[in-house]
């Protein structure tokens, strides 16, 4: 019998640690922090959860195993991988577990910025061509549980933290959308984080299909050489396989869409459009699926979305923004922000984000990592602290003017004050709604 050490208990975790059970393997887990929800998940499945195991009890751990499940949380100094490494167990994401199983053809789409929209995308083309297919991996089916049923392909969002311990997968497609700094906090240097990113292509072969962005130099000195064949999109370049011209979308060397079509039609919209098209083609969907699904698409939750307007002034949240290269994406949408920034910083350089302050009209900064963002702006705009949701909307909107966006795009994580992004931006939208209904 195969021994496995789930060291995690999240979603993920507890999602490996069920299939693994239900295949026969037999499966110890552990986490750090405990919790009621870690606790209940390993309850449900009948097995003992090890909470906050010292360096030492994660060796006896590791020592009597045959493969170790990290949960993507988990660093990859933490203690459970260099104790596996040290002892020549293999560390395995969900990943590599599924690419030893019999499993439909994947689909993967990686980059810093942009992997959910272009997957939510190219898994809508898919199935209005008729196919049968899922989005899973890094959202909320994950990737073991996608084999559950009969599927044409599964569209899989590939993060580095999953990449990083999969040495197996083979995606028949390949999208790699872009790279900016991210992550550094999990990831040793950025070398390393570049190298995950590329193992989505690792595996490929003559048969299969890469799609890289040509206007990101790191992407495509990774694609150099590659076995597979390769398709590009750019925004400029009109030697690449999709590119846009005038207003028009080419791809494969005709007219998909015209810009005038999409419902949101920004600089990364239509990357993403370019990205998702050249990918579900390659996949087997058909042109007018794709026309039709770029056409009815609005876009999804707290990624430059408008919840409101007052005044002349309107509101967008971009919570999923953690990454100054994501603000700096945003900004550059708009003419004249009042940008909400800030957070927990994930190791990253925010002095990135002076390079919109063109567009900034004046700064509220938010959470941990405030001082930091008033230092990318110092001297440079006006920057106010904020010590909570609804002073940092309220001290927006007396900076902002008609015409004026009022941007929430944080460039940081929001563990400081939420559970997660999601959760940051609709306490954004209600402070929002609470300021918008006031006046």
């Amino acid at each position: 019998m195969t021994r496995a050490l789930v060291f995690g208990m999240g979603q993920a975790g507890e999602a490996v640690a069920r299939q693994l059970l239900a295949r026969g393997w037999d499966v110890a887990t552990a986490d750090d922090r405990g919790g009621e929800d870690a606790v209940a998940r390993a309850s449900s499945l009948g097995v003992e959860l090890a909470v906050g195991p010292d360096d030492a009890a994660i060796d006896a751990l590791v020592a009597a195993v045959d493969v170790v499940f990290p949960a993507p949380g988990v660093p990859i100094g933490h203690r459970v991988i260099t104790s596996a490494h040290g002892r020549g167990v293999p560390v395995w994401s969900e990943f590599e577990l599924v690419s030893q199983w019999d499993h439909p053809p994947f689909v993967a789409v990686t980059g810093t910025n942009g992997k959910t929209t272009v997957c939510t995308l190219v898994t809508e083309m898919l199935k209005a061509g008729g196919r049968r297919v899922v989005a899973a991996g890094n959202n909320e089916l994950p990737l073991v549980d996608a084999l559950a049923d009969p599927l044409d392909a599964i569209v899989v969002e590939a993060s580095s933290f999953r990449l990083e311990f999969a040495d197996s997968f083979h995606p028949t497609v390949g999208t790699w959308l872009n790279v900016a700094e991210d992550h550094l906090d999990w990831h040793p240097s950025m070398d390393h984080y570049v190298a995950a990113k590329a193992k989505v292509w690792m595996n490929q072969t003559a048969d299969d299909t890469a799609v890289a962005n040509a206007d990101d130099p790191v992407v495509m000195a990774a694609a150099h050489g590659l076995r597979s064949r390769l398709r590009t999109f750019s925004l400029t370049d009109a030697h690449a396989s999709a590119f846009l011209d005038g207003d028009n979308l080419v791809v494969l060397g005709e007219v998909l869409v015209t810009r005038d079509a999409l419902l949101r039609a920004w600089p990364h919209d239509v990357m993403n459009a370019l990205a998702a098209s050249l990918t579900a083609l390659a996949a087997g969907a058909d042109r007018a699926s794709c026309q039709r699904v770029l056409k009815e698409f609005r876009g999804l939750p707290h990624r430059v979305e408008l919840i409101g307007d007052a005044g002349g002034v309107r509101f967008y949240d971009d919570s999923k923004a953690t990454t100054p290269a994501s603000v700096v994406t945003a900004v550059s949408a708009f003419d004249s922000v009042v940008l909400i920034a800030g957070g927990r910083n994930k190791g990253l350089d925010l002095g990135a984000l002076a390079a919109v302050a063109d567009r900034v009209r004046a700064v509220v900064a938010i959470g941990e990592a405030a001082e930091e963002v008033g230092a990318a702006f110092a001297g440079r705009r006006p920057v106010a602290m904020a010590t909570s949701m609804d002073e940092a909307v309220g001290l927006a909107r007396d900076q902002a003017e008609p015409g004026d966006a009022v941007l929430l795009s944080p460039g940081c994580s929001s563990f400081d004050w939420y559970r997660n992004y999601a959760e940051r931006g609709r306490d954004f939208a209600r402070a929002v709604a609470e300021l918008v209904g006031a006046q």
